[in-house]
């Protein structure tokens, strides 16, 4: 049942897709490992950036604020790095300051949620 001439086909169809993938693939490792390098770097810098404007106490609350809510850090280190870059910072965020920051985030930030319950009335319910 096998042609050997389709099974020549095949093989060189597959050869010609994998090095068509394999070229791909390296043009796509080269730029997706240059994205990364680039994310490293801006995260080394932001790092170094918050080690100067923050006290050792108040980077390692953050750190432990990151570990349970990374989102809620990330947004605290923007404002801290924006302020120190509009040069509202004289001196390095010590923990109570870094404290009574979080403290006005979570005024602004939390949610109001509001219930409302709304009951359907029966199609056998009579209220006549």
């Amino acid at each position: 049942m096998d042609d050997p001439e389709l099974a020549t086909i095949r093989q060189r169809r597959m050869q010609e897709l994998m090095a068509q993938h394999g070229i791909g693939n390296q043009q796509n490792a080269d730029q997706q490992k240059a994205q990364e390098d680039a994310k490293r770097e801006a995260e080394e810098r932001r790092q170094l950036m918050l080690s100067q404007i923050l006290s050792a106490q108040a980077r390692e609350r953050l750190a432990r604020i990151a570990l349970v809510k990374p989102e809620k850090a990330r947004g605290v280190e923007d404002v801290l790095l924006r302020a120190a870059q509009m040069g509202q910072m004289t001196e390095k965020v010590s923990e109570e300051r870094l404290i009574s920051l979080l403290e006005q985030i979570n005024v602004q930030t939390s949610k109001q949620t509001k219930v409302t319950i709304q009951r359907r009335r029966s199609v056998l319910e009579d209220d006549d």
